[in-house]
């Protein structure tokens, strides 16, 4: 919000006023992040049923850093290196855009020994890039350990170029910080929060839908109770929720934490 403000300071805007323009940005913004983030949220949710033992360790991770008189703050997000390594590596298996936007090209040039004529029209496979086994060990296993180990110096911002979920360059995704920090606040905070298992017992299906996002195909189902008994009510009952409920809760979830935060202090 500072950056835009700053910058239509003094700006000719061509007919427009400043909080039309602030409030279409941020509008298109918040719109453009809501189908990734619940794809992204939804990939990881399945991923975590499908691998307790790292469910496990996340949750381990929030009782060290956060405890469970509490609940998750924004400011517990940077000592989460596990969780972010959760969401890094579910970008990786499973990116909400597989195919990033095309790009043109503006003259004819030569490209590990391919003429490319100017106009050609370029669209990124991230699925083939995030699963190249030249690149990533196991690439089909789900392994947020590689981000703490032998991928620990990858980060999202494009400059690793095998692996680019927010794209790179100049048209790298403007709502990166603001999609990462939802990520890791919403995961962290539901993961706290808690426990989850699949309904049935039996392993997710992951089947992806065909299209401009990567959808899970088949419903989503997880069972739900309270992991921090001195919070919650110890005698909740269980409840079984749809992915589409799920998120909805759980983006609520958050808002609800940060406004409990304000009123604590």
């Amino acid at each position: 919000m500072d950056v835009m403000l700053s910058v239509i300071d003094g700006a000719e805007l061509h007919g427009f006023d400043a909080d039309t323009i602030i409030k279409a940005t941020t509008l298109t913004m918040i719109a453009g992040g809501i189908d990734t983030s619940t794809y992204t949220l939804i990939w990881s949710i399945s991923l975590l049923l499908n691998n307790v033992h790292v469910l496990s360790k996340a949750q381990e991770e929030l009782d060290v850093h956060v405890g469970k008189d509490r609940f998750v703050k924004e400011s517990d997000l940077d000592k989460l290196f596990y969780i972010q390594a959760i969401i890094k590596e579910t970008l990786r298996l499973h990116s909400p855009a597989p195919l990033l936007l095309p790009h043109e090209f503006t003259e004819d040039c030569i490209i590990a020994g391919f003429h490319i004529s100017k106009g050609t029209r370029l669209m990124t496979n991230l699925w083939k890039i995030h699963t190249d086994p030249s690149i990533w060990t196991d690439p089909l296993e789900f392994k947020p350990e590689r981000f703490l180990t032998t991928h620990k110096y990858v980060e999202l911002r494009g400059n690793y170029y095998e692996f680019i979920p927010f794209g790179s360059g100049r048209r790298i995704c403007p709502g990166i910080s603001f999609g990462l920090q939802l990520l890791h606040f919403t995961l962290a905070t539901f993961l706290h929060s808690f426990e989850i298992s699949s309904p049935i017992g039996a392993p997710v299906n992951m089947p992806e839908t065909f299209g401009v996002t990567n959808l899970k195909s088949t419903l989503l189902q997880v069972l739900v109770k309270p992991r921090l008994l001195q919070i919650f009510t110890p005698n909740d009952v269980i409840v079984l929720w749809g992915f589409p409920r799920l998120l909805r809760v759980a983006m609520h979830c958050v808002r609800l934490l940060i406004m409990l935060a304000k009123v604590s202090t």
